[in-house]
């Protein structure tokens, strides 16, 4: 067998796990050219677990770092530390890693100490304020100047590493991987009832019965755990959902509540031992059934970055509880937008989009920035064209 390239992934989270399976999966696909490892900080742990099991993913090496309470000390110490010893052990020809995790900075760098060059997926998302989102937004700069080569989801993302001064031939335009993901799993909802059943009865044991919007009834579909939001931020997320509640009682309002204290303690706050009868605060769900979910819900309300790619690709309008977005192409599109976690702003839009059907169907409608599914391969065409 020729010298093949050994190439390490590194990633921690449920996102970065979603999203850098499609790589996974391609690039073992072409083992003749690849040697390919997997590394997991479980910087999540059961949330992490949840996908590697969906695509079947073994990882190489597992540094389990998650403790209660950690905070970004812990993480960014246990990985670089975690990765000085698999690398006295094996040396990778390359380690990528992916978008703005502290496991994907603290990878990077821990990379760059041994000389390592570092690939970083999802690279050149930008707010430009290194505050919003905290810490994303500066992980995924400090990842940038460490990394060799980039992977530009989109042409907006290679102009902002092009400005900063990255060599335009070490920039590859690839698309999202996470649409990769989404069309491996909806194509598996599609066409087969087994999976389906499987995903129904999954949301199901989380506490809520799909059945139950059948008759053509709307859901909401929320979910939030960024950390800038914990606190008041999440206060006001709960009191206008509460509101909004009450105001559409015919509407189904469905939270997958995030394992954070942090997210679960003002929810218990604003509503309760007994939320109204429309409000369903379940747990986690496993990426396959929240795929289901997301298919089924009318309009999403979330914090999250990989939402705001996804939902679109389903045809679902997307408002962000975020001040800024490093995701700007979806605003551009309009595909989303963005709502704060102002209380106002948050009833206005969510019943704008109940009330309105045009203003729906507008959102609804607009063509997806992020990509046609093929950004793997994208990816493994230009690795195995730095093997010549």
């Amino acid at each position: 067998m020729k010298n093949r390239k050994k190439i390490m992934l590194v990633f921690g989270t449920r996102p970065e796990a979603i999203k850098m399976a499609p790589v996974i999966k391609a690039l073992q696909v072409n083992r003749d050219d690849f040697e390919t490892s997997v590394c997991v900080t479980g910087q999540h742990r059961e949330m992490l677990d949840q996908v590697l099991r969906l695509f079947e993913i073994q990882p190489t090496y597992d540094l389990n770092i998650m403790r209660p309470e950690q905070d970004l000390y812990d993480i960014t110490s246990k990985v670089l530390l975690g990765m000085r010893n698999i690398f006295k052990h094996y040396l990778p020809d390359m380690v990528l890693v992916h978008g703005d995790t502290t496991t994907s900075a603290a990878s990077a760098l821990a990379a760059f100490y041994r000389r390592i060059p570092v690939g970083h997926i999802e690279a050149g998302l930008r707010t430009r304020n290194v505050y919003s989102p905290f810490p994303e937004e500066m992980n995924r700069q400090l990842t940038g100047r460490l990394a060799m080569y980039h992977f530009a989801p989109t042409m907006l993302s290679r102009n902002n590493l092009l400005a900063e001064n990255i060599p335009d031939h070490r920039i590859v335009t690839t698309g999202n991987t996470v649409i990769d993901a989404l069309h491996w799993v909806t194509g598996r909802l599609r066409t087969s009832a087994q999976i389906y059943e499987e995903a129904a009865w999954a949301l199901h044991n989380a506490g809520y019965d799909s059945s139950r919007l059948d008759d053509g009834k709307k859901m909401v579909l929320i979910t939030g755990h960024r950390r800038e939001n914990f606190g008041d931020g999440f206060i006001s997320i709960c009191k206008a959902v509460q509101t909004l509640n009450l105001r559409y009682p015919d509407c189904d309002f469905v939270y997958p509540m995030h394992l954070n204290p942090n997210v679960r303690k003002p929810i218990h706050e604003v509503f309760g031992a007994r939320p109204p009868e429309n409000m369903f605060f379940i747990e986690p769900l496993d990426y396959l059934p929240f795929v289901f979910l997301m298919g089924k819900s009318y309009l999403v309300l979330t914090d999250s970055g990989g939402i705001q790619e996804e939902a679109p690709g389903l045809g679902k309008p997307v408002l962000v509880m975020r001040d800024t977005t490093e995701r700007p192409e979806a605003l551009d599109a309009g595909t989303v937008r963005l709502v704060g976690t102002d209380y106002d702003k948050i009833v206005t839009e969510v019943s704008r989009l109940i009330n309105e059907p045009e203003w729906y169907q507008a959102m609804a409608q607009s063509v997806n920035p992020y990509g046609d599914g093929k950004a793997a391969a994208r990816i493994i065409d230009f690795l195995r064209g730095l093997q010549r």
